[in-house]
């Protein structure tokens, strides 16, 4: 059985230590800040000028002000900070970002990222992707094994590159896999998905050592 959307994310929690600083990308990865573990303490950043995002507004709470790099209401903590867009980039080329948990439509198995553009499709521009994927210590990729019927941890990009070599661990539906010296290395499986499906549904050359 896949693991949910929601499983996804807690897996992706379990990343977060200690005074990290984080940035949580477009999609599943903004659901890691339901699992943070109680009493860490962490600080969100956005690539739009907020550090130390709090939690999703109730209806209530709602400002419309108030937004994440993806345009989704937030609230803000008696810590939050604001700032332009230039500083909040210039955190992030500096190396104060800790993490990035980050969407793709494709990842290669030499650690490549493709999250921005589908050519012929209409984008409003890349985002922060490219800067966070070159400035942060450390990404994470959360998103589905397949698009319909079509592999996304692949052999080679074929959509615009967001980075090269830089992604160091994935987290898909059916299982998790990590990025070292090796290669790519599948090290758990969601329940009841084995390594033979998993080998079927996947373009990308892969190593398995099931933790």
């Amino acid at each position: 059985m896949p693991w949910t959307r929601e499983e996804m994310a807690a897996r992706a929690a379990r990343e977060l230590q200690e005074g990290f600083y984080i940035n949580l990308g477009i999609g599943i990865p903004t659901l890691v800040a339901n699992y943070i573990p109680e009493g860490m303490n962490v600080v969100l950043q956005s690539e739009n000028g907020m550090l130390g995002i709090g939690p999703f507004p109730t209806e209530a709470e709602v400002d419309p002000d108030l937004i994440n790099a993806g345009k989704q209401t937030v609230t803000q903590l008696p810590s939050s900070s604001f700032f332009d867009s230039a500083t909040s980039f210039a955190m992030i080329r500096d190396g104060h970002v800790d993490l990035a948990i980050l969407g793709a439509m494709q990842v290669s198995e030499t650690g490549d990222i493709a999250n921005w553009m589908i050519p012929g499709k209409m984008v409003k521009g890349m985002g922060g992707a490219m800067d966070l994927v070159a400035g942060v210590k450390r990404v994470i990729v959360l998103m589905e094994h397949n698009a319909k019927d079509e592999a996304k941890l692949v052999k080679k990009c074929n959509l615009p590159l967001t980075g090269t070599g830089v992604v160091n661990k994935v987290i898909t539906d059916l299982g998790e896999f990590e990025f070292s010296k090796e290669g790519l290395t599948l090290i758990a499986l969601a329940p009841n998905i084995t390594v033979d499906e998993i080998k079927h549904r996947t373009e990308a050359s892969f190593n398995v050592a099931l933790h």
